[in-house]
């Protein structure tokens, strides 16, 4: 017998790869995990990001929860980022993505534990 499968829009895979599934998101979660960052940080780290797509990528994460914004200076507007108990609810699922990584894929990275 077949097994029903749920609507998309109902299933919590597909609603949280709709978060936290495009290119970039989880490399963003990852460098947080270490802690707050600045945007510059976080472009550096993950380049060659384009800074309009690690900005939209931020937005994302920080419209669902999973970071927050935090500025430090006024003049010029200036932010650190930094993940909240959602964001840091992931790191096990980095964690599998790096297991799975250094298991299967490790022939092609000599990545350290994040």
């Amino acid at each position: 017998m077949a097994k029903v499968r749920r609507p998309l829009d109902r299933c919590p895979v597909a609603l949280s790869l709709d978060v936290i599934g495009e290119r970039w998101t989880l490399l963003i979660v990852r460098d947080l995990l270490d802690g707050p960052a600045r945007f510059q940080d976080l472009s550096e780290s993950l380049a060659p990001v384009a800074p309009s797509v690690l900005s939209s990528r931020l937005k994302r994460l920080a419209e669902n929860g999973l970071v927050v914004r935090e500025f430090y200076s006024d003049y010029p507007p200036r932010a650190k980022y930094r993940l909240t108990d959602a964001g840091r609810d992931l790191r096990p699922i980095v964690g599998a993505l790096y297991n799975y990584g250094r298991k299967h894929l490790g022939h092609r990275t000599d990545a350290q534990p994040t």
